[in-house]
């Protein structure tokens, strides 16, 4: 029902930016929320941040929060999650995922994406 894809991971060095992309698609795609999630190799998903497609709200988790910015194209079909400031911590896959308003639970999520790698060296 709702099809979500990345794009824009790749390698950085540390306090580089990169800026990822979430594009959706689907005839209810709208209802829902998106969410950023990371994973790194041998730890769980973790919540970074969300989004509602109104832009009235926009919640982000404490490791990121001041670093990362949530948004939304003019078509309103893509949301961007642009990350500033880069740590070597901050490396993981990258996904987006679209689930309810206020939920930071990845078992919470309707519909995930691939994802999209982010390294980030030191």
């Amino acid at each position: 029902q709702v099809q979500l894809v990345e794009s824009g991971g790749g390698l950085a060095q540390a306090g580089g930016s990169l800026r990822l992309s979430c594009a959706a698609s689907g005839r209810n795609f709208s209802s829902y929320a998106i969410h950023w999630f990371r994973q790194a190799p041998g730890k769980d998903r973790e919540f970074v941040a969300s989004f509602t497609w109104s832009g009235i709200i926009k919640y982000y988790a404490a490791s990121v929060k001041g670093r990362f910015t949530i948004s939304r194209n003019n078509a309103q079909n893509t949301v961007y999650l642009q990350m500033d400031s880069l740590r070597p911590e901050d490396t993981a896959v990258y996904y987006c995922a679209a689930g309810p308003i206020g939920a930071s639970n990845s078992n919470a999520m309707n519909y995930w994406g691939k994802g999209t790698l982010v390294t980030v060296s030191s």
